[in-house]
């Protein structure tokens, strides 16, 4: 309905930033995949924790249509922002209003293994992989401080993994991301 829209523009300071995880790459960064691929000489069938790379690589992007839907009946969610290309710099802003930062906690979660892997084969910095990459958070709910725990209850009650990603705090100008980790 036009009036329950989520647009963001309820976000306000003090908020809480919910990460959710992907299950993998999603469709996001394959060029640069398959140029780490192509540079190493690594096989797609190599193992990485006990796991083919492929399989890694392969994971379906995840839907979180139906968590969300559960979510938005119990909480009041302020804005979502699914990580697609252009990772968490890139993609958080748009969820933000104006004069707002985005404080993200770079140590609340760690890199699922195909990620860490692609870091190191590829030698990718830590900026140029939070911006081509999900780096395993898939969705981010922003969330009233005080709805924090029911919707960490909830997402979990859903078979999602979530954890407070970071929160928002007040900013000058256009909104931005700050990964302070």
């Amino acid at each position: 309905e036009k009036g329950r829209l989520i647009d963001g523009q309820s976000v306000q300071p003090g908020d809480v930033l919910i990460g959710i995880a992907s299950s993998g790459p999603h469709s996001n960064g394959y060029s640069l995949i398959r140029k780490i691929l192509e540079v190493t000489g690594t096989g797609t069938g190599s193992l990485l924790d006990g796991k083919p790379l492929l399989d890694w690589l392969m994971a379906p992007t995840r839907i979180y249509v139906k968590p969300l839907l559960a979510l938005l009946q119990q909480v009041e969610v302020r804005s979502l922002c699914h990580v697609t290309g252009g990772g968490l710099p890139e993609n958080l802003p748009r969820m933000l209003p104006d004069n707002t930062v985005a404080r993200i906690d770079t140590a609340s979660w760690q890199w699922p293994p195909v990620f860490r892997w692609l870091q190191e084969q590829g030698r990718v910095e830590n900026t140029e992989m939070y911006r081509t990459f999900n780096c395993g958070v898939g969705m981010v709910a922003c969330v009233p401080a005080d709805r924090v725990e029911t919707c960490l209850a909830l997402l979990d009650a859903q078979g999602e993994r979530a954890w407070v990603l970071g929160n928002v705090e007040a900013g000058q100008g256009e909104a931005r991301v700050d990964l302070n980790g």
